[in-house]
């Protein structure tokens, strides 16, 4: 079974406490993150890194969201192998880096962990909303990793037709 690596803006966007993205965006992350819940793997680095950044944007409290309920399951099962893949990745100090496995690169430096987890993993990442996984697609071909887009309407910069010309 293949691991899946969570980008933070999947159970955000399940969430949608903002109306920030579409209703369709918004069913279409809450049925990724279902599946992955009932079916899945979820890949995290072995330092937990990734289970504080869904921390400062989840509740453990109250009635759950879709993305909190995610989040909650992380939580849960990260003892658990088959539920949740804790995958040791190498922080390192460079700056073009920060991962040992990942080349040189100018990807966004909060989202490299998830990268060098799904490189380490050989898994696929769920994006929702952030640019980065599609503006830097040479960068995912060349490290052989796939990024499943699940709003690609909201996973691109938008340009104004004065920038388009």
């Amino acid at each position: 079974m293949t691991d899946h690596v969570v980008d933070t803006n999947v159970p955000i966007a399940a969430n949608n406490r903002e109306r920030r993205w579409s209703e369709a965006c918004q069913l279409t992350c809450t049925e990724a993150l279902e599946a992955l819940m009932r079916d899945g793997v979820i890949a995290i680095d072995d330092s937990e890194d990734i289970i504080a950044e869904y921390e400062k944007h989840h509740q453990h409290a109250g009635e759950p969201s879709m993305g909190d309920a995610f989040f909650i399951h992380v939580v849960t099962f990260s003892g658990t192998p088959e539920r949740v893949h804790r995958v040791p990745i190498s922080p390192n100090d460079d700056e073009e880096r920060g991962f040992d496995e990942l080349p040189p690169n100018s990807f966004d430096p909060s989202d490299r962990k998830f990268l060098a987890v799904a490189v380490a993993a050989n898994a696929v990442i769920l994006n929702a909303t952030d640019s980065d996984w599609h503006e830097h697609d040479p960068l995912m071909k060349q490290l052989g990793v796939e990024v499943r887009q699940l709003c690609p309407q909201h996973a691109t910069k938008q340009t104004t037709p004065a920038q388009q010309r």
